[in-house]
């Protein structure tokens, strides 16, 4: 489920302030439903949330709701804008003017106000009488940015404003929910959202006992005794074996057995980490290892090397952690030699499972932000320390989704590369994993049961999320589109 906007609702209901969510998390005839719920609803505040691949779902919900209420006020907040924000930013910088300015104005065009970077204390300049077009949580300097303690301080997710029966996920056979105990990545990633972002590039952490804490909640509320740790790399806490060390007492305290799934940094992980996990409950754990091949890994500016990433595998064999390796193609300078190398590595270490994606220029990553226009339509990146290139297609993220993931067969890739076009990678990807698969008896993670099956991250191509303050607590005068 959505848990940033449920952390909104949660600071929302703390002040006294009505609520009222409509989840449209795997609803198919979205649409439809966001039609029927505005003809009995007399709000007319509306905040939506969508990371980049839900603007398309987002887009139509928006002319839904303007359609039918032309006066409302409608905000916009969630990783998409956040990114575009900070690629805006980063073009004035240069005194430029791309496509992340263009993208940023159609946003402003569209939304009444934009809200990027933390939006737990910015929402309520967000539905103050008179907001700005911008409410800036994405600066470390206003009183907006989440400090440790105000991280630590904030409720839980306001998880009883949605069906938490409808998520149906497991870990181990046992039912699980998602959490997020601390934010960002301090990395420099190329591919990777946020590096410009404070929001998304600065750690933030909140203490041992408060995650656990929440953990107990959702055990006894909900009975679950599986959790999903959506943070980026759980290993960048320098407290994370004390955190494990709670997990695993406070287990024995309760008498029950936990399991856990979560992200670690290849490079930084190391034997104390991984009996630390193992005995607080983790049997899986998701590494973005993205390559198998030096100069790619080295154009991704990942900071682990290939000799990293096989210590990190043989560490976690060793602990009995299962491993999900989660690997990428279409970097700067990738061609058939460097997927071929990635297969190779891949076979050499046998992970449990893998996910292999095509990636894209987002918003808010280098890739995006450091690519110059080199022909009308096509973006290019060059890694200056090898002068190797990635080509991008010009995307209007508000309309289009086709490029996120996929199953093989059906994979879009709006890049390509000076040794491979879009074509030849598409290929490449699905010759890549159905050998890997082939080789190590790996089945396809595809059935009945995922056909609406969010991804590794989680940012399945999926309706955003309504938050709407009812009519009692809406703004007095709403301002209207521009």
């Amino acid at each position: 489920m959505t848990l940033g906007i449920l952390k909104v609702a949660a600071v929302l209901e703390q002040a006294g302030i009505q609520v009222d969510m409509l989840d449209l998390s795997g609803v198919e005839n979205y649409e439809q439903v966001v039609e029927d719920y505005l003809k009995h609803q007399p709000c007319m505040c509306f905040g939506l949330t969508a990371t980049t691949p839900q603007m398309p779902a987002a887009t139509k919900i928006f002319r839904r709701i303007r359609e039918s209420k032309p006066k409302a006020r409608i905000i916009l907040g969630g990783p998409h804008v956040t990114l575009v924000n900070a690629a805006y930013e980063f073009e004035k910088k240069r005194n430029a003017k791309g496509r992340a300015t263009i993208a940023y104005h159609q946003l402003e065009g569209m939304f009444d106000v934009l809200v990027v970077g933390d939006g737990e204390l910015a929402v309520f300049e967000a539905i103050s009488e008179c907001p700005p077009n911008l409410v800036n949580g994405d600066n470390p300097n206003s009183p907006l940015f989440l400090n440790n303690t105000k991280l630590t301080e904030l409720p839980f997710p306001a998880r009883h404003l949605v069906d938490v029966n409808s998520y149906q996920y497991n870990i181990d056979g046992e039912r699980a929910l998602s959490m997020i105990a601390q934010l960002g990545c301090p990395f420099g990633c190329g591919f990777c959202g946020g590096r410009m972002s404070p929001f998304l590039r600065r750690t933030r952490m909140r203490t041992s006992e408060n995650i656990v804490k929440e953990m107990v909640q959702l055990h006894e509320d909900y009975g679950v005794k599986g959790f999903m740790l959506y943070d980026d790399e759980l290993n960048v806490n320098p407290k994370m074996v004390e955190l494990m060390n709670l997990i695993a007492e406070t287990q024995a305290q309760l008498g029950v057995e936990f399991r856990l799934r979560g992200f670690i940094k290849a490079e930084l992980f190391n034997d104390k980490q991984a009996e630390a996990m193992y005995r607080a409950g983790f049997r899986w754990i998701l590494v973005g290892f993205e390559a198998g091949h030096e100069r790619i890994l080295m154009n991704i500016q990942k900071k682990a090397t290939q000799a990293d990433n096989t210590e990190c595998m043989a560490i976690a064999k060793r602990h009995n952690l299962k491993v999900k390796a989660l690997m990428s193609l279409g970097h700067p300078g990738e061609s058939e030699e460097t997927v071929t190398a990635t297969a190779d590595w891949l076979l050499s270490v046998h992970p449990d499972d893998f996910d292999a994606t095509l990636i894209t220029t987002y918003p808010g990553t280098p890739y995006f932000d450091e690519a110059i226009e080199t022909q009308s339509g096509i973006w290019t990146y060059t890694y200056k320390k090898t002068g190797d290139r990635l080509h991008s297609s010009e995307v209007d993220y508000r309309e289009v989704a086709e490029y996120y993931k996929g199953v093989p067969g059906e994979y879009t890739s709006y890049v390509f590369t000076d040794h491979l076009s879009s074509e030849e990678l598409v290929r490449l990807r699905d010759w890549l994993e159905g050998h890997v698969r082939g080789q190590l008896s790996i089945p396809y993670n595809v059935g009945t049961s995922a056909i609406r099956h969010e991804h590794s991250m989680g940012q399945g191509p999926i309706p955003a999320t309504i938050l709407r303050t009812t009519a009692e607590n809406a703004p007095k005068q709403p301002v209207t589109q521009q």
